[in-house]
């Protein structure tokens, strides 16, 4: 057999088993708050993780200012609770126009 195909058939069985094991186990684990609080924090600090590589970086080097900028313009009109539409469409327009005028 293939070892890709047993590498797939692997990680297809495992998460198959980690979306049956929620169900299974509901009600007879009980996770401290403690626990809770700190998967929530890892989460969010994964998040944030790939959102800095994926501005910051291209190729294994330096993105530009460009990308960047559009993230962060992406990000305050989040934070603003504006549409997600809006959203899309400030980070890319911002980071058009700055490639565009050269910035990068």
């Amino acid at each position: 057999m293939n070892t890709t195909l047993i590498v797939i058939l692997a990680l297809a069985v495992g998460t198959y088993a980690f979306r049956l094991v929620g169900p299974v186990l509901h009600g007879r684990v009980t996770v401290p708050p403690r626990v809770q609080e700190l998967a929530s924090t890892g989460a969010v600090v994964l998040l944030v993780a790939l959102l800095a590589t994926g501005a910051l970086t291209e190729s294994g080097g330096f993105a530009g200012w460009a990308r960047p900028a559009g993230v962060l313009v992406g990000a305050a009109l989040a934070w603003r609770r504006a549409p997600f539409a809006v959203v899309v469409l400030g980070a890319a327009t911002t980071t058009a126009v700055l490639r565009v005028v050269g910035v990068g």
